[in-house]
């Protein structure tokens, strides 16, 4: 990351905001973050959501929409597009001085492939998107980016203990000590966001992807295994930054092209 900033600050997980956008800092970054809140959502009903899809989707995505058999699925895939529009609009209107309204964002997804289902939109500009509990997260920004949240709940019992594996709370570094004592659902996040970075998610295993320290300002520096190196050799000599840090109960990852990147 360009400076020593921490995120937790500027990122605002408040379910009773229908929407929440952010434009993060430092300025050189270039990231807009939408927050979508789920809850808010829930509690429109069938009519009120029918509008908002009526509003913002398009027709392709209506279509799309339409497949969606689940309630549950519904709901978080509206959160999500209604997330990546926004983010998209903002983004547009801070850096480029484009006043495109919302609902004119097309989202798709990649089709097949390790990088299936990766949301893409018609915009010069790439996107992240995650949805957890009452939140949808999109992230937009010129460069490629990777965000993961987990509201907090207990991890199974076998995933902690490999997560736990991978630290040693006795290292000499205080950086790797740091580490160590990050909540186990923080360290999986850090790992899904750095593989949704490169656009893979867990189509490759977490297991590719090493934290090896904290900072205290909620950096996170790892190193990729040789399976994630088959797959993106660029991440051995340009190895995405990260940040994670616990935002209202909620884990929170962050991953951006490196600086000078």
């Amino acid at each position: 990351m360009r400076e020593a900033v921490s995120l937790t600050d500027q990122v605002v997980l408040d379910a009773s905001r229908p929407l929440w956008i952010t434009h993060l800092r430092p300025d050189p970054r270039r990231l807009t973050l939408a927050v979508v809140s789920i809850a808010r959502l829930r509690e429109r009903g069938p009519h009120g959501l029918a509008a908002l899809r009526a509003r913002y989707l398009t027709a392709a995505e209506t279509e799309q929409a339409a497949t969606l058999r689940a309630p549950r699925r519904r709901l978080e895939w509206l959160a999500g597009r209604l997330a990546l529009k926004h983010a998209v609009s903002a983004h547009g209107r801070r850096h480029w001085g484009l006043a495109r309204e919302p609902r004119t964002v097309e989202v798709r997804a990649v089709s097949g492939g390790l990088q299936g289902g990766r949301p893409v939109v018609d915009a010069p500009v790439e996107v992240g998107l995650t949805h957890s509990g009452d939140f949808a997260v999109a992230v937009c920004g010129p460069h490629a980016v990777g965000v993961d949240l987990e509201h907090d709940r207990p991890m199974p019992p076998t995933l902690a203990r490999l997560l736990d594996e991978e630290c040693d709370p006795r290292a000499p570094s205080a950086d790797a000590r740091r580490l160590a004592a990050m909540p186990a659902t923080l360290r999986w996040t850090c790992k899904e966001a750095v593989l949704k970075y490169y656009g893979f998610g867990l189509r490759i295993d977490a297991g590719e992807v090493a934290l090896t320290g904290w900072l205290p300002d909620g950096r996170f520096t790892w190193r990729p295994g040789g399976g994630l190196l088959r797959h993106a050799p660029v991440a051995e000599t340009r190895r995405p930054a990260g940040w994670a840090g616990v935002v209202a109960g909620h884990h929170l990852a962050l991953v951006e092209r490196p600086p000078g990147g």
